[in-house]
């Protein structure tokens, strides 16, 4: 006899079958025994498992015949910029469901060593999705941050923290190592800044895809080639940290990739707006997103700076909107003013209907004006 969870899953399955008789149904479940009503009604055409990687490999054993997706995992938390080390060492908070967790500045490391007790971080779901044949794929939690479920700190926090993307819409690092991992486009991501104190040990870590290694240097001289294992998905180095610049190379066959530098930042000395695109269109609605990054001199952003700018605009547009990335910051989205987060802001530029010319203009303290022209055709 069938429980009365099992004929609702049949019931909703067949209302699904019969708007769309093209796809397959499928359920997120936290509970990923055989005992679970919704696999005994046998309506799913896939079982979906909510995290529960340790249960990925005997999922043929328990589930003869079946299929999988992972219909939820990961929660990885990850505050774009920041990043605790050691990186090999893994934090867990908060440390379980019933326990509340608290730190001054509600950050979370963005090394890929920090996730939640039900979770796990990006690396190892992913190489279980990646190795078991028997799992069609995944869904991570989450591809963007998101504001509400202010995870694992409540107040001041206003957010999420499990994002592959913050909330202004920028790349944390973990990005690189799935379009690494997911795509053809050759990778060479190393991180974290290089605005550390002198002598103090960094780890360095690189993303990198469509070559065998990776030489890391500092200052010209060599930090030694790293490769990547079966089972890993980065390399590393730790470093005494010394000013100056890091350079990366990844080679295939002995031959040149791509390269990367990082360099040590000076103080802030410009902001640089960056437009995602330059023309848009004068249609009421249409957008341009525009990357503000706080600069020193030569054009290097400043890891740490913090800048209050404010935003002005003249001609045939509007600010639609500014954001940070800061999981913390409570003020409002539509304000045309936002403090820089880890050197980065965001500002967007919506049309106003008309034709012509959109000039931003961008002030901060203690810096230079900057303008961007945006054309509303």
């Amino acid at each position: 006899t069938l429980s009365r969870q099992s004929l609702i899953t049949r019931h909703l399955a067949g209302i699904v079958k019969r708007l769309d008789t093209s796809r397959v149904v499928t359920a997120g479940c936290n509970e990923v025994n055989p005992a679970n009503h919704l696999f005994r009604s046998d309506a799913l055409d896939v079982l979906g498992f909510n995290y529960h990687e340790r249960y990925f490999e005997p999922f043929l054993r328990n589930f003869p015949g079946k299929k999988l997706i992972v219909s939820e995992s990961t929660s990885a938390l990850m505050t774009r910029g920041y990043y605790e080390m050691p990186s090999d060492h893994i934090y867990i908070r908060p440390e379980s469901w019933d326990k509340p967790f608290e730190a001054p500045e509600h950050v979370c490391s963005s090394y890929d060593n920090c996730h939640v007790p039900w979770g796990s971080t990006h690396e190892k779901t992913w190489h279980l999705v990646k190795t078991l044949p028997h799992v069609s794929g995944l869904f991570v939690w989450t591809g963007f941050d998101y504001l509400g479920e202010p995870t694992p700190y409540w107040w001041p926090s206003r957010s999420s923290f499990f994002g592959i993307v913050d909330l202004a819409g920028f790349p944390k690092d973990v990005y690189y190592m799935y379009k690494s991992e997911w795509t053809d486009e050759p990778v060479l991501h190393i991180f974290p800044h290089w605005n550390w104190k002198v002598g103090e040990p960094v780890d360095i870590w690189a993303y990198y895809n469509n070559a065998d290694e990776v030489e890391l240097y500092l200052n010209g001289k060599s930090l030694g080639v790293q490769q990547k294992t079966d089972s890993t998905y980065h390399v590393s180095w730790r470093v005494p940290f010394t000013p100056g610049t890091l350079r990366a190379v990844s080679r295939l066959g002995g031959k040149e990739v791509l390269v990367k530098e990082i360099h040590t930042a000076g103080e802030p000395a410009r902001l640089v707006l960056t437009p995602d695109r330059s023309v848009i269109q004068a249609d009421g609605s249409d957008l341009s997103f525009v990357t503000v990054d706080v600069c020193d001199i030569d054009g290097n952003r400043v890891p740490d700076a913090t800048p209050l700018i404010r935003f002005f605009v003249e001609g045939p547009g509007e600010i639609a909107g500014t954001d940070n990335g800061d999981p913390n910051d409570p003020n409002s989205l539509r304000k045309p003013k936002r403090q820089a987060y880890y050197g980065k802001a965001l500002v967007v530029i919506r049309n106003k209907g008309g034709q012509g010319d959109i000039h931003l203009k961008a002030i901060a303290e203690g810096l230079p004006e900057a303008t961007v022209t945006i054309q509303a055709q």
